[in-house]
């Protein structure tokens, strides 16, 4: 069974910090870019952070860049989001992704909440 299971979401006052985690099993997962995507209310789905397979490469939404840092452990199957200097604007929920464009997978997590509110 694949699983993708998201942590860390919750309420944080702007300016604030947040780290969010996901732990993947069932798939080789050094393997797969992983990347964290997030869907703000009455908004579209969208990218924030990607990070490739070895994690040598990464990339991220232009809104987010220089606040947001994703970064994997293969060892331990799981990939972070650090988000500093939150902004209202980056209120959502956000999804963890794993993708293996040679063979057209993608597997999602469940998503986790973040709120970030005075």
């Amino acid at each position: 069974q694949v699983q993708l299971v998201e942590s860390g979401g919750g309420l944080v006052q702007p300016g604030g910090s947040l780290r969010l985690s996901c732990t993947a099993s069932g798939f080789s997962f050094s393997y797969y870019s992983m990347n964290w995507y997030r869907q703000a209310p009455g908004k579209e789905r969208e990218l924030v952070a990607g990070i490739f397979s070895s994690g040598s490469s990464t990339n991220y939404a232009d809104s987010v860049k220089g606040r947001f840092t994703i970064a994997r452990d293969n060892g331990k199957n799981m990939v972070y989001l650090q988000m500093n200097s939150l902004k209202p604007e980056d209120t959502g929920v956000y999804y963890c992704n794993a993708r293996r464009s040679t063979f057209s997978v993608n597997y999602w997590g469940q998503g986790t909440q973040v709120t970030v509110s005075s």
